[in-house]
């Protein structure tokens, strides 16, 4: 009986991902093909697919790739990993599932003609949480001056706001993925992205210390951590900002 087995072309459409990607598993030792054909293509069977799933849910769960790895490997806690990004994905879904409420609540009451209560209309949308640490670290004026600056957009234009901070995260992750270095072109453009993103937050201190100093924040709070793929992806943003701040600022 012949067993199925896909191309690296095959598997990274079905899978979302690319071929690059799936290379640099393989280099890492995250996964390999099943076997390599005559042309020196890599192709995948039922077992890989499997494996592959996992690794991609894992990603999704915040690990990077060296966790990844150690809890394929069994030597690690799987449970104990597992549960920790559980907790933060249900906190997610938690602030998800009042934003939806919020816009919902507030869909209702325009189609009703009834009056806007304001204080339902920002639930999940607090960007507070962060206001003791800020002022700590950077003083009350810097937390101060974001404040105001975020209370007085648009709901439109926070969405948008929002949406570019998710997808700078995005695009580190995968940059992350496939193995550049924190000194490539391509690791250095998306640094640029990032200060100028920061830059465009009033009230964010100017300067090197500055950037080196939220570099080494994103590595050393999980919470950070998250939103590049878990330790090894804020690393590999932190290494990057480094380099950029040293040639730049």
């Amino acid at each position: 009986m012949t067993t199925r087995d896909w191309s690296i072309q095959e598997v990274a459409r079905l899978a979302g991902t690319t071929s690059r990607t799936l290379r640099h598993y393989d280099d890492v030792g995250l996964l390999h093909p099943s076997r390599m054909g005559s042309n020196g293509y890599r192709y995948y069977d039922a077992a890989s697919l499997t494996r592959l799933q996992r690794i991609l849910l894992l990603r999704e769960l915040g690990l990077g790739i060296a966790a990844i790895a150690e809890v394929l490997g069994g030597n690690t806690d799987d449970a104990s990993a597992l549960a920790t990004h559980l907790h933060w994905l249900q906190q997610e879904k938690n602030r998800l599932d009042r934003q939806i409420a919020s816009v919902e609540l507030t869909i209702e009451t325009l189609k009703g003609g009834e009056e806007l209560m304001a204080e339902n209309m920002f639930d999940g949308f607090d960007h507070t949480q962060y206001k003791a640490e800020v002022e700590e670290r950077w003083g009350a004026e810097t937390y101060a001056s974001s404040d105001a600056w975020w209370r007085s957009m648009t709901d439109t234009d926070k969405a948008a706001w929002m949406q570019r901070q998710k997808q700078l995260a995005a695009d580190w992750s995968a940059a992350a993925d496939t193995g550049v270095a924190a000194d490539s072109a391509e690791a250095q453009a998306l640094a640029q992205r990032h200060v100028e993103w920061l830059g465009s937050i009033p009230g964010t201190p100017a300067g090197k210390q500055y950037i080196l100093g939220l570099g080494d924040m994103y590595v050393a709070d999980p919470r950070f951590a998250a939103n590049y793929g878990g330790t090894a992806g804020a690393t590999f943003v932190r290494d990057a900002l480094r380099i950029y701040a040293d040639a730049n600022l």
